[in-house]
């Protein structure tokens, strides 16, 4: 039987930007790359009309969100930056709003992939959640850990993707609303787009 297509639902996602703390900076691999990532989908968030949920792991000693991802031009899109303890972001509190805004599918992206980004897709999925994880939105410490941990949660029924990929399937007509601030944000994000591919995909081995 041929598997179950999962696509992303336009009016039921929400971007997850998992632990992006500033005291990962010097510690994960291209997390520059990881950065201009989420900062790109927090500005395609807008034109979408997608909420964004931040979490922050420890913020006492791994530092606050990374200035660059300022939630405050997304209004009521941003959901709200949790703290935690927990690995995973599926805390009582994200699903708490997940169900009170009959969120069903999840673009995710953040560090550590191998820790807290797998972890978290692996509690969605297993609540019942479509997870859709950005290839070239994750990274870890040590870059080796990347690719196992994408071949584990695309084994457990994530889907690996990328941001563009995903932000045009989001958008997926040209005649939408929005669509000419959409495609300006893709053009003016495009050397960014190909130096996260460049550092953080192609250098993965295929498992």
């Amino acid at each position: 039987m041929a598997s179950r297509v999962v696509k992303l639902i336009p009016g039921r996602t929400v971007f997850f930007a998992c632990d992006i703390q500033t005291r990962f900076k010097p510690l994960v691999y291209g997390y520059d790359s990881v950065v201009a990532t989420a900062r790109k989908m927090f500005r395609l968030a807008k034109v979408l009309q997608v909420p964004v949920l931040i979490t922050e792991q420890n913020p006492r000693a791994l530092g606050e969100t990374a200035p660059e991802l300022d939630p405050a031009p997304l209004g009521k899109l941003h959901l709200g930056t949790y703290s935690k303890s927990a690995m995973s972001m599926a805390i009582p509190p994200v699903t708490e709003l997940l169900k009170k805004h009959d969120l069903k599918s999840v673009v995710l992206f953040g560090i550590e992939s191998h820790i807290c980004v797998l972890q978290t897709a692996l509690d969605l999925l297993q609540l019942g959640y479509d997870v859709h994880v950005l290839a070239d939105g994750v990274s870890s410490c040590n870059k080796d850990e990347v690719g196992t941990a994408l071949s584990r949660m695309r084994q457990a029924g994530a889907q690996i993707t990328t941001s563009e990929s995903a932000a045009f399937e989001l958008q997926a007509d040209a005649d939408k609303p929005g669509f000419k601030d959409f495609s300006q944000i893709i053009k003016d994000e495009r050397e960014n787009t190909q130096k996260a591919l460049e550092v953080l995909v192609r250098p993965r081995p295929q498992l």
